[in-house]
Parts: C-alpha cells; sequence; structure tokens
C-alpha cells in the first residue's frame, strides 16, 4: 500500500541525506502527532513504550533515540514507571521543539544517529527507538551505538518498518550483533506501526551484553 499522506510519501523517499531529513521533518513538526496518530493510526510509539515499561524495575534512565515530537516519551510518562527518567535525540531541532513542549524529558539533545553518539559507554538503563529504522532514515548499524550506551542486561525496545527488514538485512544484522557479544535478541515479533494505512514492523526486543 502507498501512503496518502504526501509528508509521508516525502519521508518514504528519502535516500538517507541529512539535509534533506532536517528539511521534511522541520515543515512536518506542527502537524506531525496529528497527521500520524489520528490521521495514519499510528501506535507503534504507545506499544514499544508499553514493551519498556514491562522490562524496567524501579528508577532507570531511558534514552528515546530519534525522539521525533516526544510520542515514546508521552507514551512512556503514561506508564506505571516510577523514577524513571527520559531523555531524547533527534536529528530535527524543529521536532525536538515540539518534544520539549511535552515536558516529558529531562534533556533534549540534537544528533544524527548515521554516526557515532556522543554518549558514553553503559549511560543509559534502556533504550527504545521507534520509527527510526525505516525507509531513507536510519540503517541496522546504528543498532550497534544503542547497544553501546545502554548498560549490561538493560533492555533495548526497536520498531523496524516492514518495508526495510528484508531489504535491509536487519535479521542478519541482529545475529550478527548477537555473535559479537553486543546483545542478546529476547523477542522479535509482528506489530501494528500505521494502522490506518496497512504498515506493520518488527517489534525487536534486545537485552544489552
Amino acid at each position: 500500500m502507498e501512503p496518502e499522506n504526501p509528508l509521508l510519501k516525502r519521508a518514504y523517499a528519502l535516500d538517507g541525506n541529512a539535509t534533506e531529513i532536517r528539511s521534511l521533518y522541520r515543515d512536518w513538526a506542527q502537524s506531525y502527532d496529528a497527521d500520524t496518530v489520528d490521521g495514519m493510526g499510528y501506535v507503534a510509539p504507545e506499544q514499544a513504550a508499553e514493551v519498556l515499561a514491562d522490562r524496567l524495575d524501579g528508577a532507570a534512565m531511558i534514552l528515546d533515540a530519534g525522539c521525533g515530537t516526544g510520542l515514546v516519551g508521552e507514551a512512556l510518562s503514561r506508564q506505571k514507571t516510577s523514577g524513571v527518567m527520559i531523555d531524547g535525540i533527534d536529528l530535527s531541532a524543529g521536532m525536538l521543539e515540539r518534544a520539549a513542549q511535552k515536558n516529558v524529558y529531562r534533556k533534549l539533545s540534537e544528533a544524527d544517529l548515521t554516526k557515532p553518539l556522543d554518549l558514553a559507554k553503559d549511560s543509559y538503563d534502556g533504550v527504545v527507538s521507534v520509527g527510526v529504522f525505516t525507509s531513507g532514515h536510519v540503517g541496522p548499524l546504528a543498532m550497534d551505538e544503542l547497544a553501546r550506551i545502554a548498560r549490561p542486561g538493560a533492555p533495548v525496545v526497536v520498531t523496524v518498518h516492514e518495508k526495510v527488514w528484508g531489504p535491509d538485512g536487519y535479521a542478519d544484522h541482529l545475529k550478527a550483533m548477537e555473535a559479537k557479544g553486543l546483545v542478546r535478541v529476547r523477542e522479535i515479533r509482528d506489530a501494528a506501526y500505521h494502522e490506518k494505512e496497512g504498515y506493520s514492523c518488527k517489534l525487536c526486543v534486545l537485552e544489552a551484553a
């Protein structure tokens, strides 16, 4: 199924160029939540937040990687979690401005997930990334960085869009990460993504090693 929303079409047509990605999400920031959640039935943030919350035990420092307008952080704040603090990183300053308005993040910073992150190893008790591993955005190599900054035993929950799961070799990459001792793959399930657009994703639950 081809997306009907013109901005979603632009998103899926991206080729990984950071300037083009920033331009798209600058244009989309103000209407993103209404377009995706209401217009497309974007349920992936809520699902990923629930999965992550189930794997947290008490106080925790979480990184929302590619946080966008803060849908995942907002969803996490609705979960029954105590003492959880969330940092968010994203390529788009416009999206980060929208995320800040939700008042659920401790800190928000610009970062490019296609490059090494300026974050120390073993920094977070959990990592979540939703809507990042998709067409024209970030490839499977970025998962290595998410595992690096997660403390041993920390959950790493990511969604991978159905359109890129096979063509971009995500299954093989996760197997390679496990073989290198970077993560333990706990679960990979099919999950809804944009329900109204008919898109699904792989919801991957990893544990940093």
